[in-house]
């Protein structure tokens, strides 16, 4: 990526991993099961979780905002989501869990001076993101902010990764792809083996299909990777996602990004060696 967008992408891969050990964490799915959620597998709770900001929204509406996971399997468990725990509910347990896996996590670090100043920074940089059409992110920064700092890092970084995400959904609306020519074309250039991206529930027949429309534009080739076409389309794609993306940095000036790096280093740490968190994703953190 560009130098000057670079301090973008590094922000994105400290938090994430500060966001995305919620989804693993055995205290998340106690929580869970408390509401009344099936825990056999993580995508009851996990629908739940992050479709419960924006109400008890019905299947289309997560799937165009979720936009990765087929219909199918988005209406496994939406709206039935919400038979079991009214998002108000559901969102109460969050904190909670966000409390109790954080607490579990970092230890001692979660009453520190140094997290405190991090939730501070990461906050500003949350509060000053535009969320116009950006509807997960909008969502999350409606909800009122916790008190504790490490609740509040956690929303910080749940509503600037969703405002990512927002705008990369609109980047590859931009590139013309659809949710599963996202997925096979950023299986391409190399993201991940297509096998991790089965999780977002697309068919054999469906991830062919999606195939052959995007070898029928010349972006990938026969054996399933990505033309120099297709490897320039997910280069303007990402590129497009960071410029989306470094509106809520630029508030805090490099000053303020580097010491918020410096002070989320030893969280990210705990949170990649925690063993938590899949060896390999769909987000491609590193790869592109």
């Amino acid at each position: 990526m560009a130098d000057e967008l670079g301090h973008v992408r590094q922000m994105w891969h400290l938090l994430e991993p500060l966001h995305a050990v919620f989804y693993y964490a055995p205290q998340v799915f106690e929580e869970a099961a408390a509401l009344g959620y099936a825990t056999d597998e993580r995508w009851p709770s996990y629908f739940a979780w992050r479709a419960a900001p924006l109400g008890a929204v019905d299947a289309d509406r997560v799937t165009a905002v979720f936009h990765s996971f087929s219909p199918s399997a988005v209406a496994g468990n939406i709206p039935a989501a919400w038979d079991v725990a009214a998002p108000q509910e559901v969102l109460a347990a969050r904190v909670e869990a966000v409390d109790r896996t954080y607490r579990a996590l970092f230890g001692d670090r979660v009453e520190s001076a140094e997290l405190a100043e991090a939730a501070v920074l990461a906050r500003r940089a949350a509060e000053a993101a535009d969320v116009t059409g950006r509807p997960l992110a909008a969502a999350n920064a409606a909800l009122p902010w916790p008190e504790a700092p490490h609740l509040v890092l956690w929303q910080a970084a749940t509503v600037l990764r969703e405002h990512r995400g927002d705008g990369h959904v609109a980047a590859l609306a931009a590139a013309d792809l659809d949710p599963v020519e996202s997925l096979v074309s950023f299986a391409a250039v190399g993201a991940a083996p297509p096998g991790v991206f089965a999780s977002r529930g697309w068919s054999a027949a469906e991830w062919e299909a999606g195939r052959a429309r995007l070898a029928g534009r010349g972006l990938v080739a026969a054996d399933g990777r990505a033309t120099p076409a297709g490897q320039a389309l997910r280069v303007r794609v990402e590129r497009l996602t960071d410029e989306a993306a470094s509106g809520p940095w630029a508030v805090l000036g490099a000053e303020g990004r580097e010491r918020l790096a410096d002070l989320l280093g030893p969280l990210w740490v705990e949170a990649i060696s925690s063993g938590l968190l899949p060896s390999e994703t769909t987000l491609g953190i590193g790869k592109v």
